[in-house]
């Protein structure tokens, strides 16, 4: 099996890429480790669906909050002048346009940008596409988070997606554990990619054609972004 980045190095790698005084949305999966990796000095607004905004980092052993959870339901601390509001104004929002990056997970994401996050059709799944079609399509960005695969092998970067669409063409980059890609109108570029892996591996393992960058360079963590570790690693949060 080739191994990649971490779930945590993917985070890290995506919270560095956001631009400084973005306004962030965090979904459910990869994407609510980003607030653990901000880097030192870089003002973001990251936003949880269910109404908060001005997110930190994980809430230290002790420390949790039942009222300050993040959109996968696990305790988040709040950054001075955050703010909690209602779930409605929390989509007048997203719905406005006010959401630079609406950063998701995701089961399966097509070439051309379409995503599917919600649903496999399998047996007891959720039963309806929640906020996550809001963000796909009122959000000015949609980075999506996802292993390359699934755990049985199969490629979750496909032509066309299989599973049920949350939105169509609505996905500007991904970040895996093998690479990042943009989704471009000529196709998938491929921007970076993980050591140890080489392009006909990355090629073999997506289930899409792939066009190498001309500037394509390693996938990893810069290691001076002086990111502030999660809260439960750091003494005295």
């Amino acid at each position: 099996m080739t191994k990649g980045l971490s779930r945590q190095d993917m985070a890290r790698v995506a919270a560095q890429d956001i631009p400084e005084g973005s306004c962030v949305n965090l979904g459910i999966g990869v994407p609510t480790l980003i607030a653990d990796y901000v880097p030192a000095g870089r003002e973001l607004l990251l936003h949880s669906e269910q109404g908060l905004l001005g997110l930190g980092p994980a809430a230290a052993p002790g420390q949790e909050d039942p009222d300050v959870l993040n959109a996968g339901k696990q305790f988040v601390t709040l950054l001075p002048g955050a703010s909690v509001f209602s779930h409605s104004d929390s989509f007048l929002m997203v719905r406005g346009g006010h959401i630079d990056i609406a950063c998701l997970g995701a089961f399966q994401v097509a070439a051309n940008g379409d995503l599917a996050n919600w649903s496999t059709d399998a047996e007891g799944q959720i039963p309806g596409v929640g906020g996550a079609m809001d963000l796909a399509a009122g959000a000015a960005r949609v980075w999506v988070l996802m292993e390359h695969c699934q755990k049985s092998g199969a490629p979750r970067i496909l032509e066309r997606c299989t599973y049920p669409l949350t939105a169509a063409r609505c996905v500007d980059r991904i970040y895996t554990d093998l690479a990042m890609i943009d989704v471009t109108p000529a196709g998938l570029l491929v921007q970076r990619i993980a050591d140890g892996v080489d392009f006909p591996t990355l090629q073999s393992l997506t289930a899409a054609p792939l066009a190498l960058g001309p500037d394509c360079r390693p996938y990893r963590p810069a290691t001076d972004d002086r990111a502030a570790a999660p809260a439960a690693a750091r003494p005295g949060v």
